[in-house]
């Protein structure tokens, strides 16, 4: 038999069937190659981005003309052909097979080929499902329009690049005569759902993948009110986009991005906005003014540097001293191993370095998209304390209850404030709380369900200061419905330059907030597990300790005193054993209360492979004793990951916070 050449084995894979010996991957093959295509310049004769020759034309045919205007999608198409040409059968199945869910109020995933991967292909099906969906709850959809932002991940080369996959998006939406308000740069992720409540629009959609290796991209989805999707509209809108997998004619022409008169660029007006509404979070700014302190920022080659630049400026503050090295846009992320700030002094290393030679003692740093913000001081030893997120919330919690005592109308009720945190971060909120007054609430992980309450309580007259999750994420304010790194910054420099003032740095004024409400020490980190079933297999074996249906009643020695199981809907300390908040079947999180005032959580992320674990030592201010307090929760610590994790059995990869 003789062997085929390259352009046998094309012509082969370009047209079915195929006969791998399964069906349903000969099918989903068939699939990709024959919707994976990228708009061709009539005029364009580049044999990369064509392979086959160009109509230098139109036809007289429109559908002809339709056909001849896109070809396969060079870089995806190699992909997959390499696969088949190497006998991958389960690599391809695992990526043709089967389809991205919504996580995290979105589609996050790895770049690259396939269905359950981020590229031009998946981003345009998904916009196919969001159109028919607000179509059908919007009778005004086509007159409000659809905000489409973007952060600078992958090259611009890149077919998937952050940048064409938003303009991909707005395509897909102006072919369908939908107006779109389509950033023109590079945003933070909070400015989309901003613009989305500013201007009215029934929804937004972010292109980025926030703090995720550079490999990674994401789809994240805000509703009309500002806030991020939630149940039902995430499953609704996956229905939709399963309806909606065949591109339809025009969703390819990113061209309109540039000639539609529906397209426009809200930039400029939602930046003067955004900064004119950050005023209303601002107390001293004439104390700014006058600040000695100097502040250092890393935006972590990410979208921040100019955006909290200008809200330095509007809080009346010099600006911070950017780290040259990481200020502009570099999607491959070249100075750090990994682009979270959340992973502490290691990837703080160049503005910690920095802030030494400037005689800057506070280092803020945003995470790639801005919604994130962690920070660190400079202490007399010459060390550097960099705050956990739940020691930020300490701190911001007392700074926002403080200025609203300060500037609170006369007839303002304490009664009428709150303040929120996910479930699994720390419980000082609550502390501060049952002392001055005002409530807080609880909600389940993850910032939709945050902005969804805020929604609930600002539409019954409340008034909220203050929200976070522990994985430093923070909201000052109502502005955004989302964490906000920009805001969370410039807020950090004020309570700095408020405390300097009476010479208190922020890691004193942290243990102040301690003595009066108690102190709450926390510890959160993660193990890597790259095999669902494993993962079930753990949270089972919780659910059916000794014996079916029976949880846990020790962790080594320490008694515990409830549980609660979100996945199911379990809450022991309830009367009637179900769980107040709402039940998250898609995700595995059981939370145990010991007798002796810990609290610790084990759940799985929404966007990676990982099992996490939140432990805290919630003591009440009579308790000062810390390095006590200390040495019992790494004691629980270390009994929940032997008895409950198991990590050598399982399989498990530790990873440090």
């Amino acid at each position: 038999m003789a062997e085929n050449t390259e352009g046998d084995l094309n012509s082969n894979l370009l047209h079915a069937p195929y006969h791998t010996g399964d069906p349903q991957l000969d099918t989903a093959i068939g699939q990709w190659l024959r919707w994976d295509k990228v708009l061709l310049d009539p005029g364009n004769t580049c044999e990369e981005n064509r392979k086959g020759s160009c109509p230098q034309q139109a036809s007289a045919d429109e559908e002809d003309q339709q056909i001849s205007s896109y070809n396969e999608n060079p870089k995806t198409k190699e992909q997959i052909e390499n696969l088949l040409r190497n006998g991958m059968n389960k690599e391809l199945r695992d990526r043709l097979c089967c389809r991205m869910t919504f996580g995290t109020a979105g589609l996050r995933s790895a770049m690259g080929a396939g269905f359950c991967y981020i590229n031009d292909l998946t981003v345009i099906q998904s916009t196919q499902g969001m159109y028919k969906y607000l179509e059908r709850c919007f009778s005004d959809f086509k007159q409000r329009g659809f905000v489409v932002g973007y952060d600078t991940r992958g090259q611009v080369t890149s077919s998937c690049s952050s940048q064409r996959l938003a303009k991909l998006t707005a395509a897909v939406l102006l072919a369908k005569d939908v107006p779109v308000y389509l950033f023109s740069r590079y945003v933070p992720t909070p400015f989309v759902p901003y613009a989305v409540q500013k201007l009215k629009a029934v929804a937004g959609v972010m292109i980025t993948a926030s703090h995720n290796r550079k490999e990674d991209n994401g789809y994240k989805v805000y509703w009309e009110t500002g806030a991020q999707i939630t149940s039902p509209h995430d499953k609704e809108i996956l229905k939709c986009i399963e309806e909606c997998v065949e591109p339809w004619n025009g969703s390819w022409n990113d061209n309109l991005v540039d000639t539609s008169p529906l397209k426009r660029d809200p930039l400029q007006d939602i930046c003067r906005r955004y900064m004119e509404d950050l005023k209303k979070i601002c107390f001293y700014r004439e104390l700014n003014l006058k600040t000695t302190l100097k502040f250092v920022h890393t935006s972590f080659h990410g979208v921040g540097h100019d955006y909290v630049q200008l809200a330095f400026k509007v809080f009346g503050f010099k600006p911070p001293i950017p780290v040259p090295e990481q200020k502009d846009p570099d999607p491959d992320f070249s100075t750090v191993k990994c682009p979270n700030p959340e992973e502490g002094e290691s990837v703080l290393e160049l503005s910690l370095r920095l802030a030494e030679k400037e005689n800057a003692r506070i280092v803020l740093a945003t995470d790639p998209d801005a919604d994130r913000l962690a920070a660190a001081e400079l202490q007399e030893n010459g060390s550097w304390k960099v705050f956990t997120g739940n020691e930020l919330a300490a701190l911001f919690g007392w700074w926002m209850f403080d200025c609203w005592k300060k500037n609170k109308s006369r007839n303002a009720d304490v009664k009428n404030v709150y303040m929120l945190a996910t479930t699994v971060s720390s419980k000082i909120l609550k502390a501060i709380a049952l002392k001055e007054g005002f409530h807080f609430e609880e909600t389940l992980p993850g910032f939709k369900w945050i902005g969804s309450r805020i929604i609930d309580l600002l539409e019954n007259g409340k008034e909220v200061l203050f929200a976070f999750e522990e994985s430093i994420g923070f909201l000052c304010g109502t502005s955004v419905l989302d964490k906000d790194g920009v805001s969370a910054a410039v807020v950090v420099a004020e309570m700095a330059s408020y405390l300097e003032t009476m010479n208190i740095t922020l890691k004193q004024q942290l243990v102040k907030v301690y003595e009066k409400y108690g102190y709450h020490i926390s510890k959160t980190s993660y193990f890597l597990c790259y095999e669902p079933p494993t993962i079930k297999s753990i949270f089972e074996r919780l659910r059916n300790f000794d014996s079916p249906k029976e949880y846990p009643k020790f962790c080594g020695t320490f008694a515990i005193l409830h549980v609660r199981d979100i996945t199911t809907g379990y809450d022991s300390s309830q009367p009637n054993k179900k769980s107040v908040l709402p039940v998250s079947k898609n995700s595995q999180m059981i939370t145990f209360t010991f007798q002796n005032g810990c609290v610790a959580t084990l759940r799985t992320s929404g966007t990676e492979p990982k099992i996490k674990y939140y432990a805290e030592m919630c003591a009440s201010p009579d308790q000062s004793d810390t390095a006590l307090l200390e040495e019992e929760l790494k004691k629980l610590i270390d009994a929940l990951i032997e008895n409950f994790l198991q990590p050598s059995k399982n399989g498990l990869i530790w990873r440090s916070v």
